[in-house]
């Protein structure tokens, strides 16, 4: 199992920039692909990004591609969502989440792919 809390969430102007940070504790992060979804009000939570657990693959949503770059420090137990280009459809609470299964050969998208989750945090660009 792993704990994962969340954090560099805030409120930011349309076309800014925040760099979130999800940090995990327990042996099995590094054999694990990470993601990042997020939830709007009133949306189901949504696959925002994932890398696989050698960091050397990643996946990224349509809505996000280009503009939000998931990356991981497997020595730190960190994992991290840059985010550019912000508009308001990107505020939502943004979770991270760890693989159930270890060393997966690819990137899971599904939410039922992942069994543990952080408790989020809240992202809201301002127009």
């Amino acid at each position: 199992q792993v704990q994962l809390v969340e954090s560099g969430g805030g409120l930011v102007q349309a076309g800014g920039s925040l760099r979130l940070s999800c940090a995990a504790s327990g042996r099995t992060f590094s054999n694990a692909a990470m993601g990042w979804f997020r939830q709007a009000p009133g949306k189901e939570r949504e696959f925002v990004a994932g890398i696989r657990w050698s960091g050397d693959r990643t996946l990224y949503a349509d809505s996000v591609k280009g503009r939000f770059t998931i990356s991981r420090d497997n020595a730190k137990g960190t994992v991290y969502l840059q985010m550019n280009s912000l508009n308001s459809e990107d505020t939502a609470v943004y979770y991270c989440a760890a693989d159930r299964q270890l060393y997966r050969t690819m990137v899971p998208r599904s939410r039922f792919d992942f069994g543990s989750w952080g408790q989020g945090t809240q992202v809201t660009v301002s127009s």
